[in-house]
């Protein structure tokens, strides 16, 4: 059995976000770029999973521009296998269904039998590829696993769900699970990992190949917009306690709507 692993590039969360002058995307100048955290664990488990004798082989895939390599590199430094990176112009702007449909064509004729995933990326946090690529698949799907277990062909995944209970999901490969934090804690590559990744193969594949692009998009982004600036806090020195209690709530009344 061998693992999938689908790997996003996506800006640190620590970069600083401008908007470009028109408002029509963020400015990509300057930020930091690392492969998304979820899929760090995803990363993790399918390499847990091979070291447990329960894999054969962990393919890492992804898709973007040129730079996104550096996230694939990344996971292939950990211990993936092999990779392979959708790249063409023709995706540039490609929404969720335009994207799951290019994973989709991208693995035609791959082997597996579990793709992981991270439950959602940290920069549209839409949380929507997963189940859109195993549907186009027509294959089960477990989202926000924080715990896999495998025996043959049957995967057991246990997902987070409300009030901090855990529901237990079972299914037959082939399946997606998209993994949520908890599930691991994902290895740092080693220095003899990073060399070693230089030399691991790196398929490319175009628009062409995976028969989709950003002219299959079902939904547009109308513009950006950062969050409004949050306002000087107020604070009361003056006066007894009880007067400055009750001009806080005067303020939380009449002023914030609060009460």
């Amino acid at each position: 059995m061998n693992i999938v692993v689908l790997c996003k590039q996506v800006p640190d969360t620590e970069s600083k976000i401008k908007l470009l002058g028109d408002n029509s995307n963020y400015d990509q100048e300057g930020i930091k770029w690392v492969l998304n955290v979820y899929d760090e664990y995803a990363v993790e488990e399918a390499l847990k999973t091979r070291e447990a004798g329960k894999a054969a082989k962990v393919t890492v895939l992804g898709l973007g521009p040129k730079r996104c390599e550096e996230a694939l590199r990344t996971a292939l430094a950990m211990g993936a296998d092999d990779a392979i990176h959708v790249e063409d112009p023709a995706l540039d702007g490609a929404d969720a269904f335009a994207v799951a449909k290019a994973l989709a064509g991208a693995l035609k004729g791959v082997d597996y039998g579990v793709i992981l995933c991270g439950k959602v990326a940290v920069d549209d946090d839409m949380g929507a590829v997963p189940q859109m690529l195993a549907e186009l698949l027509g294959i089960a799907q477990v989202t926000v696993v924080s715990k896999v277990e495998i025996e043959g062909d049957t995967v057991k995944a246990y997902r987070d769900v409300e009030g901090g209970a855990k529901e237990i999901v079972q299914a037959k490969m082939p399946v997606l699970l998209a993994a949520t934090k908890g599930l691991n804690e994902p290895r740092y590559a080693s220095l003899p990992g990073i060399m070693k990744a230089k030399r691991k193969p790196l398929v490319k594949k175009t628009a062409a190949d995976v028969g989709s692009s950003a002219a299959e998009n079902k939904t547009k982004v109308a513009g950006w917009s950062l969050p409004a600036a949050r306002l000087a806090g107020k604070v009361f020195k003056e006066g007894e306690l009880a007067d400055r209690v009750a001009q806080v709530v005067k303020l939380l009344r009449e002023e914030a709507k609060a009460l």
